[in-house]
């Protein structure tokens, strides 16, 4: 066997071929009849802060060397810009989006049969299947169901005698609230460098040197697990895969739909015996985009096996490579306790960018994010008025598009929407959001909770007609003024997911829908749908008749009876409101000790703003890790 200590040196010199005995590996391979291990080495939250990505800062000597001696993914995206929804599209090869509410941060989806995950199919080919040990899948779908061992223990080192793995193991070191405390190392504040979108503060300065520190302290821990695989003779018969499971933690990159948000790392070394399944040479480095939703397809692939109809990804490595996709698409709906809407596309030079909710700030508090003192520190130069133009942008409303040049703008801070010398390259990617969109019926535009959710419910026209509902919502987060018509017609449609969006319209228009307010008193005080009625409440504020909107936003916010979503889209229309919504402040403390931990945040928050006690550096109802 080769000693720990030796298959680390080994690796930090770029020798990983080199570290299985060839007798023990090659026994292993009979064994398998035919089928390689798959190991997956997946680290949290993290951009590829890696030196192997030409990362001058970094110091990951175990990555870099897998890089040198694997394939290097230059242009990698997660689906979402955040963990649970992102895992949801890794464990079932499906875009969140289209089995709402799985496109959430965080809910619980309905996975229907048909949405069958990777393991299953892998065990099904013979596979022991092992995760070791996070899960938060988005959807009803049982960890102890799918994997044969699912815990802090399950390892590859348990499958019963010659059977061939497939073996997860997930590295908390880097997740977000590591990122609460300092974490000292080599990398120091002075090294690092500040976006363009970020104040240059000792604290913005600081949490970049501990990403760091933490990329490092994670390189070490993949460097153990792959000496493990070398000292078990396993290396020549494994696959070993290492990626993030969505972009960074740091300032405007979690949970927003920036490159610092959906770009992550991927690398794969394939040892000599497997070369066949690669398209490509080890050593190489790979430039078209590859998203996560390829990540089932290719695990189905190594194994021989088609990829099911419901997967859209493309396989990169196996027996059935597909012909690799032109573009990336990514979105964000709900994070946590704040509601916004965005879909994304990318070819990896170019980023695309719809907001369906632009009358909302990019940067509402998110009361986990804000436990960062990085965004704490954005926050305190905000409020002393110490931003420039830049740095500014992040609080205030958004626009309906944005477009951005990577090579030249990496912080994407110059929006080219108008710039007429791209308008052919922009008319594509809109072009093929809309045809994606479409295609995988996205369940965005339903409100959480409504009817038409999830991935069979949304299929059917008569209760999501998606082309008629796109269309209206493309309207509306124009802020189109000559829709006004059409929007105050749409209230009376048979459909609530039609009426949201006309109400959405009329509450983006602000002063502009006025003439609607009739309409919209008599949608916010009797519509069956909650939802309708909070976009109908929130428009009739925003156009001139708060006095008759408040109360209903109000109402909704402090009624118990009701489920979480439409309580928590008034308490976001509220806070929407600033100053006006003060006469509403019984209501929402009365949802500021409510027990769901997304309803106490943002009403807890909003107590504070109209109180005048709030600090960036308040900490509210802390839940669950994000």
């Amino acid at each position: 066997m080769v000693s720990r200590r030796d298959a680390l040196r080994s690796l930090a010199g770029g020798t990983i071929a080199t570290l299985a005995l060839p007798d023990a590996a090659s026994t292993t391979a009979r064994a398998q009849g035919g089928l390689p291990n798959i190991l997956w080495l997946v680290s949290e939250d993290n951009n590829p802060f890696i030196g192997a990505y030409g990362d001058r800062v970094a110091r990951t000597p175990v990555l870099d060397a897998l890089a040198k001696r694997g394939v290097l993914y230059r242009n990698v995206y997660s689906n979402a810009p955040v963990c649970a929804p992102s895992r949801f599209g890794i464990l079932t090869g499906v875009y969140p989006e289209s089995c709402g509410p799985a496109h959430h941060m965080r809910a619980v989806a309905k996975a229907s049969a048909d949405l069958r995950s990777y393991p299953e199919y892998l065990r099904s080919a013979g596979y022991y299947c092992t995760n070791n040990d996070k899960t938060d899948y988005n959807c009803d779908i049982a960890p102890e169901r799918v994997w044969n061992a699912s815990s802090k223990t399950a390892h590859w080192r348990d499958r019963p005698a010659g059977m061939p793995f497939m073996a997860v193991f997930n590295y908390m070191t880097t997740h977000e609230s590591r990122l609460f405390g300092a974490t000292p190392g080599a990398v120091t504040p002075d090294r690092v460098r500040v976006p363009a979108y970020l104040p240059d503060t000792p604290a913005i300065r600081g949490d970049y040197a501990s990403y760091y520190n933490l990329m490092a302290k994670m390189d070490a821990q993949i460097g153990e697990r792959l000496a493990e695989l070398a000292a078990d003779g396993l290396a020549d018969d494994t696959i070993v895969f290492y990626y993030s499971d969505n972009g960074g933690v740091l300032p405007r990159s979690k949970r927003y739909c920036y490159d610092e948000g959906l770009r992550c790392s991927l690398i794969v070394y394939v040892p000599p015996k497997w070369r066949h399944l690669s398209p490509v040479p080890m050593g190489s480095e790979v430039t078209a985009p590859v998203s996560f939703i390829d990540l089932a397809p290719t695990l189905l692939s190594i194994a021989g096996l088609e990829r099911p109809a419901q997967m859209r990804g493309t396989a990169f490595l196996g027996h059935h490579i597909g012909t690799p996709p032109t573009v990336a698409f990514g979105m964000r709906n709900r994070m946590d306790e704040r509601y916004d809407f965005v879909r994304t596309v990318t070819d990896g030079r170019y980023r695309y960018i719809r907001n369906y909710s632009p009358n909302r700030i990019w940067g509402t508090h998110g009361a986990f994010e804000w436990m960062l003192k990085s965004y704490q520190s954005w926050d305190e130069e905000r409020l002393a008025g110490r931003l420039d133009a830049v740095q500014a942008r992040f609080f205030q409303t958004k626009p309906y598009e944005e477009f951005y040049d990577l090579t030249h703008d990496r912080d994407q801070v110059t929006n080219l929407i108008g710039d007429r010398s791209h308008a052919a390259r922009i008319a594509t990617f809109r072009r093929q959001l809309d045809v994606h969109m479409l295609a995988i019926r996205d369940n965005g535009f339903i409100p959480e909770g409504e009817v038409g959710e999830g991935y069979r419910a949304s299929r059917d026209d008569r209760l999501y007609p998606l082309k008629s509902v796109m269309a209206l919502a493309q309207a509306a987060a124009r802020g189109d003024g000559r829709k006004l018509g059409l929007f105050r017609s749409g209230l009376t449609h048979t459909n609530p997911v039609m009426r949201y969006w006309a109400a959405t319209g009329l509450a983006i228009l602000k002063l502009s829908a006025a003439p609607a307010q009739a309409a919209l008193a008599a949608v916010a005080a009797n519509d069956p749908s909650p939802a309708v009625r909070v976009a109908a409440a929130e428009a009739l504020s925003m156009s001139g008749g708060i006095a008759t909107g408040l109360p209903h936003l109000a109402a909704i916010a402090a009624d118990t009876r009701l489920a979480m979503p439409p309580r928590l889209m008034a308490l976001n229309a509220l806070d929407a409101l600033g100053e006006a919504a003060r006469p509403a402040l019984p209501a929402i403390e009365i949802a500021a000790v409510d027990k769901d931990p997304y309803l106490a945040r943002a009403a807890s928050y909003q107590v504070a703003v109209l109180k005048g006690t709030y600090t960036p550096a308040t900490v509210f109802v802390q839940g669950r890790e994000g």
